[in-house]
């Protein structure tokens, strides 16, 4: 039985093993990377001579790194940040761009040696949109930080690169490396005791051993525990939140002369909590 990987808990014991993450980067980048340093709740800290970047204080709770990994030769960063929540897409092109203002803050020159990735693992279900308000509903979604020219040419200048990857928008089409990332994540899940997962892919192997039920030890146990004694407190006062606005708009509705249907329609509130409200 695969522990949950939307517990952070369970997430960062299988991200932060060394192998896992060198096999995939090389799955979704194609990039050798040897870690050789792995951080969590990583956060770029302001003091007096280092103030903050862009006014935005990476050392507070809500500003930090799940995972933050560096190579041996020092060429490559890699972020992975766990979302379970509707979080936009510019809060991690922000996290993604403030790794690459620290890097030129610590350079000499603009120029540095390093090359960042920045990787966002949804766990849940995002809301992401495009600027016209539109839904973007996609499995994996790229942001290159290189220049193209006119004819579509890319030249390998900045070399930055940020991946979302969604498990709830697999596709027949989706690449196989790709796709045995996001089945892992979701059959952790939606299915962790009969899993469907592709164990010849080594990284993925790797982690199913690491968060197998049965071998966590009896202090990741507890704190898988609490955490998802936390999660599930949140998750009730998200919802009690959600339903208490529903019921503010079907009041309104009501006092409009609105249909029990209609109302019901929109707000998602069942017919007998309608009439409830009427009767009150």
């Amino acid at each position: 039985m695969l522990g949950n990987l939307a517990n952070e808990v369970i997430f960062k014991k299988a991200f932060t093993d060394k192998f896992v993450l060198q096999c995939l980067v090389r799955d979704l980048f194609n990039v050798d990377f040897v870690p050789a340093t792995v951080e969590t709740e990583k956060r770029f800290v302001a003091t007096a001579n280092r103030p903050k970047i862009a006014h935005i204080d990476f050392n507070s709770n809500d500003c930090r790194y799940d995972i933050f990994a560096q190579s041996k030769d020092q060429r490559v960063i890699v972020e992975i940040q766990k979302v379970d929540y509707d979080y936009n897409f510019d809060r991690f092109l922000l996290y993604h761009n403030m790794a690459i203002a620290e890097m030129q803050r610590n350079s000499k020159e603009y120029k540095t040696d390093k090359v960042v990735y920045t990787i966002a693992v949804f766990t849940g279900k995002y809301v992401g949109t495009e600027r016209n308000g539109k839904i973007v509903e996609r499995d994996i979604l790229f942001h290159h930080s290189n220049l193209f020219d006119l004819e579509g040419k890319e030249f390998d200048v900045f070399g930055h690169k940020l991946i979302f990857l969604n498990h709830h928008y697999i596709k027949d089409t989706t690449p196989e490396g790709y796709r045995d990332w996001l089945s892992l994540v979701k059959e952790s899940i939606k299915n962790p005791e009969n899993p469907s997962i592709n164990l010849k892919n080594h990284g993925v192997k790797k982690v199913a051993e690491l968060i197998d039920y049965e071998q966590l030890s009896p202090e990741e146990l507890t704190e898988n525990k609490n955490r998802n004694a936390a999660e599930s407190a949140t998750e009730a006062y998200r919802l009690a939140a959600e339903r208490e606005g529903k019921i503010q708009v079907a009041k309104k509705m009501l006092k409009r002369g609105t249909s029990i249907e209609i109302i019901a329609e929109d707000t998602g509130l069942s017919i007998e909590q309608i009439q409830e409200l009427r009767a009150e």
